[in-house]
């Protein structure tokens, strides 16, 4: 069987070393939509709240950067791992969690810590639970917390592991908003560093069992981070503690993202929201998503 559960779970720490400029945090930003015109923003490429994005010398780090900061991606790196050998096209991104211990620096150079804490056997498919611990010499920077779906890998007799879901607020949301996805969205974004061909080859894709090439799961994430702090924290990326989500569909560039978002939800400090496709009756994208904040 292509994943080893008890060799992978077991293996020794794998570290490894990252480091990033502004340049890298600027493609960061431009791949999730920074600059791009919004129903909120006239002028979007010169907008003071969009050059903390995209302007060097007034730059900030949004805090999903950690998934791609330095090329440490925790799937490439998770796939690599002792006891897994699975085929590219029979992943899916199930789940992320970037919990932050400080705000990220525009520059760094830090060690990254991977482990594979859990192998869940959903019987028709493998869940990889990947852990990336990242600290420079003041101290931790980042955790990120992986899960990755491998579709045909399961029934070794594994533990099933958890599958509780969040239920949304029984409200209406407080902030609606919309971002839409460029059509070469997927292009740009992989420059970050996730080269998988399911986001560029259409061939690619079909083999993967899709029409054609599908937005990054972890670019929709960014994306919906993007427009959280812009709309409900004040534009503040400072005020981010961990954001969760779990990955519900999948996105196409050209199409639009729908997010309908409540405050303290259920208590201060927390933000849920619910990511859905606007073109495809709403169809879900990003589910029991949240963002813990100060």
């Amino acid at each position: 069987m292509p994943i080893d559960a008890a060799k992978a779970t077991s293996a020794e720490p794998r570290t490894c070393e990252l480091a990033w400029d502004h340049k890298d945090v600027q493609l960061y930003h431009l791949g999730i939509g920074a600059g791009a015109a919004t129903p909120e923003k006239a002028h979007p490429a010169t907008d003071p709240d969009e050059l903390r994005y995209t302007l060097e010398s007034a730059l900030h780090v949004l805090p999903s950067f950690a998934t791609v900061a330095g090329g440490g991606m925790a799937v490439a790196g998770g796939l690599s791992a002792p006891g897994i050998d699975v085929d590219l096209a029979a992943v899916l991104h199930g789940g992320q969690t970037v919990t932050v211990h400080r705000p990220l620096p525009v520059r760094g150079r830090a060690t990254q810590t991977s482990t594979v804490p859990a192998v869940h056997d959903k019987t028709k498919a493998a869940v990889i639970v990947l852990r990336s611990e990242v600290a420079d010499d003041d101290g931790p920077l980042w955790t990120c917390d992986t899960q990755i779906f491998v579709r045909g890998e399961g029934g070794f007799g594994g533990e099933r592991g958890p599958s509780a879901r969040i239920d949304l607020p029984d409200r209406a949301p407080d902030l609606r908003c919309e971002r839409h996805i460029r059509e070469d969205q997927a292009l740009l974004y992989r420059l970050s560093g996730d080269w998988n061909p399911l986001h560029a080859d259409p061939g690619f894709a079909k083999l993967a069992g899709f029409d054609r090439p599908i937005l990054h799961g972890l670019c929709s994430y960014g994306v919906t981070l993007k427009a959280v702090v812009d709309t409900a924290l004040g534009g503040d990326v400072s005020r981010v503690r961990a954001y969760t989500t779990r990955f519900a569909g999948v996105v196409f560039p050209g199409e639009t993202l729908r997010l309908r978002i409540w405050r303290e939800a259920p208590e201060p400090g927390r933000i849920q929201v619910a990511v859905t496709a606007a073109d495809r009756d709403d169809a879900p994208v990003l589910a029991d998503t949240v963002i813990e904040h100060s």
